[in-house]
């Protein structure tokens, strides 16, 4: 297999799920999960490999095996050990081997990184499903260290899996407690249809972006093309460098099937549904997410273009913890492609894919493809009021027709649509009734997250557009591996003063706010403490206090109103409400540089917390935002209680609890009020747990809890950051914290700070 294409008959990928207590499995058993997939490595001589194998998850332990077991009973597994509480699980996204692309996942111990591993599959939804199940292995492993389970003390790290290395002999498990077999993904015998047999789990049944910020958008329907609307936005937000058109359409098929088919380079599938860039070939490869295409074009038809055409464009690519890809496509020039003779070298459109679920009540698979291209103004105007042909024949309309192609591609190839069962993997774990509330949040909340995916509010949406109208190997038994709502809208003031409600329920739950708040500082403060007063004026930190709106490199804290937090009945309705005023205050932020990557920043004798104003405050909430760059940067923002911490509510347990709870709480909403469009689509508006997307490290002393947000410690997110760097300058961007509520008593959510960043100046950070 080292030495061979991947694409072949007996190498496929499949994951299957077995039962766990909730889905009819007997007492006691926990979520199990197997399929093939490709374990990749390098042997002893240091040669590649990329072997076929089949593994399985039961709980927390890792089996490998050359065969499928179920079909082989009394097979050996070639590879065994457990995942750990402190696994790393990372998505690199795609990668060349063998002559083929594959999506690869990677993890270490964060504790340990010589316990590491990679494995791949064909598509990123198969890859999606094993990150979930390697994520609940880790759940399963923090759940038995919370509960001091005994199987969990005697395991010792020579126990952890390893994938890469001798293949030393390990200790047997028990193996009972088998469930029904469910079906995720189908075996080597498809794998000639393997792009075709897709399936991921539908969600939510939705037209339009719902987030957990609040959005300017106003989009118009201005023309309908083939089916396909295509629309407008009036709004013309001020960062933008032109007019933002986009076209919205419903595609039947898997969610996963569309984006391979859109971002698959292969000519005979792209000629049957892209007219404008379906002759493309790879020009470099940056990693797994980025890579740059030469796409060539010659307009037989379009007697208004009177050359042939070719351009150059970068394409980035991220799976969203709700399952949706979003593609960012961005004029480019490389040396490897420099103009040729008989083309015009041409600068196509900035523009983003978006590709969302959509559920379905007949059990079929339906998303919502959206393509979003940015024109100039003055053409654009032109058109509108001439109302001119030409449009018919440019590149943005070539770019939003793409929608209906890919529609009729789809209904043209119903086999593509993909047929089989496949469902989201969730955590399940046994229930033992004398855990404390603190300790078996997580595995209550598992329970409740079974729900979520029936509702429109779930838990990754947490910024809400105003008036966005879009509805939008070997197979002999020797070792071959060498051991190896939207629609909320505020009160307005009228020019007499008097408040007109756009929305009365909107206003209603405003007042509410302002009642919860007395009741959220009884609750989650110490009543008891005598109150400090805290003033900003007191702290100086790097960056500096915004004097107005229009001000440049500074801060200001903004209320929680623009962010859409879990109500009181999110449990049994999913219901979000406005934010409210933050718990904590905004006392200072620091804007900072240097050579490495800066770790327990409070501790620093300049830092606020070790000022003299800084150690009379009860309680000093400290997050470290580390952006990986030449040089590398930290901002950080210092949140202030005028009360101590009640020790017995959530912020308390928070607090003082481990970094298992930490990591499976902490929980941010972005959203940018002001910038590039493209940079909006790519941060979005969901709230993100830090704690499960990248590594976060926490420091507890004295009056202060400091956490350090790693954003390199994942490439999905350090692309991200990398991109919004490039535009920072021009970005606004507004920041919410709070500590996630999974149990009755824990909701309403509460926000416990917010930071606004006005333009940042890189060169203004503080060299520490």
């Amino acid at each position: 297999m080292a030495d061979g294409a991947i694409d072949s008959p007996e190498n496929s990928v499949a994951v299957e799920k077995l039962s766990s207590p909730e889905n009819g499995g007997g007492s006691g058993r926990v979520a199990e999960y197997a399929g093939w997939i490709y374990h990749l490595g390098v042997n002893k001589i240091g040669r590649q490999y990329c072997h076929l194998r089949y593994l399985v998850l039961r709980g927390s332990k890792v089996f490998m095996y050359k065969r499928d077991p179920q079909e082989h009973p009394g097979i050996k597994p070639i590879r065994k050990g457990v995942v750990s509480h402190s696994l790393v699980v990372e998505e690199l996204g795609r990668r060349k081997v063998n002559n083929g692309d594959l999506y690869v996942l990677k993890f270490y111990n964060r504790l340990d990184k010589s316990k590491k591993g990679e494995i791949a599959c064909a598509t990123p939804g198969e890859l999606r499903k094993w990150f979930e199940a390697f994520e609940q292995a880790k759940q399963q492993a923090e759940f038995d260290l919370l509960m001091g389970s005994g199987k969990h003390r005697r395991l010792n790290t020579e126990d952890e899996i390893n994938l890469e290395g001798h293949r030393r002999r390990v200790r047997k498990y028990a193996q009972h407690g088998l469930g029904k077999l469910i079906k995720i993904g189908k075996g080597p015998e498809m794998l000639l249809r393997q792009a075709s047999d897709i399936k991921a789990k539908q969600m939510n049944e939705t037209g339009e972006e719902i987030g957990d910020a609040v959005e300017a958008h106003d989009w118009r329907c201005v023309r309908t093309v083939n089916g396909i609307r295509i629309f407008e936005d009036a709004a013309n937000s001020k960062g933008g460098k032109g007019v933002l058109l986009k076209s919205v359409g419903v595609v039947n098929a898997n969610i996963d099937a569309v984006f391979d088919v859109i971002f698959s380079l292969e000519p005979k599938k792209r000629y049957e549904w892209d007219v404008l860039t379906s002759d493309m070939e790879l020009v470099e490869s940056i990693d797994g997410h980025i890579d740059i295409v030469y796409a060539k074009y010659d307009p037989k038809y379009l007697t208004w273009w009177n050359s042939k055409k070719d351009f150059v464009f970068s394409r980035q690519w991220f799976h969203g913890q709700d399952g949706t890809y979003t593609i960012l496509q961005f004029p480019h020039e490389h040396k490897k492609k420099p103009k040729k003779s008989g083309y015009n070298r041409i600068k196509i459109n900035p523009s983003i894919w978006e590709i969302r679920r959509l559920n379905s009540n007949f059990g079929d698979s339906k998303c919502l493809v959206t393509q979003m291209v940015e024109v100039q103004i003055s053409f654009w105007e032109k058109w509108k009021k001439n109302g001119s042909s030409n449009f018919e024949k440019s590149i943005p309309f070539s770019l939003l027709c793409q929608v209906a192609g890919l529609r009729e591609y789809f209904e043209a190839n119903p086999s593509l649509t993909s047929d089989f069962a496949s469902e989201t993997v969730r955590a399940r774990f046994q229930t033992h009734s004398s855990v404390s509330s603190a300790e078996t949040e997580d595995h209550n909340n598992n329970n409740n997250n079974n729900n979520n995916n029936n509702n429109n509010n779930e838990e990754f949406f947490d910024a809400v557009a105003f008036g966005d109208d879009d509805d939008d190997d070997s197979d002999d038994d020797t070792d071959d591996d060498n051991d190896d709502d939207n629609d909320f809208q505020d009160a307005a003031l009228s020019k007499d003063g008097k408040v007109k409600l756009k929305n009365v329920s909107w206003a209603i739950a405003g007042l509410a706010l302002k009642r919860r708040k007395a009741t959220l500082e009884r609750n989650e403060l110490n009543a008891n403490s005598a109150p400090v007063l805290i003033d900003p004026s007191q702290f100086k930190g790097s960056l500096k206090l915004a004097k107005n709106e229009h001000d440049s490199n500074c801060w200001s804290s903004p209320n929680g109103n623009g962010f859409m937090i879990r109500g009181e009945t999110y449990l049994t309705d999913h219901s979000k409400i406005a934010g409210g005023d933050p718990l904590l205050k905004l006392i200072g932020v620091d804007w900072l540089k240097s050579d490495n990557r800066m770790d327990n920043v409070a501790l620093n004798p300049k830092s606020l917390v070790q000022s003299e104003a800084g150690k009379k405050v009860p309680f000093i909430f400290v997050v470290n935002l580390q952006i990986p760059a030449k040089p590398n940067y930290s901002l950080v923002a210092y949140f202030g209680s005028e009360r101590e911490i009640n020790k017995e509510s959530l912020l308390g347990r928070f607090v003082d609890g481990n970094d298992v709870f930490r990591d499976s709480r902490f929980k941010l909403i972005p959203s940018i009020v002001e910038g590039y469009w493209m940079v909006k689509r790519a941060v979005g508006t969901k709230a993100c747990l830090l704690g499960k997307a990248v590594t976060c490290n926490y420091l507890r002393q004295d009056n202060f809890l400091e956490i350090d947000v790693d954003i390199g410690s994942s490439s999905v997110a350090k692309s991200i950051i990398g991109l919004v760097l490039g535009y920072v300058t021009g970005i606004v961007v507004d920041l919410a914290i709070l500590i996630e509520g999974r149990e009755e008593r824990e909701l309403p959510e509460y926000i416990l700070g917010t930071v606004r960043l006005n333009r940042l100046k890189p060169e203004s950070a503080l060299s520490l």
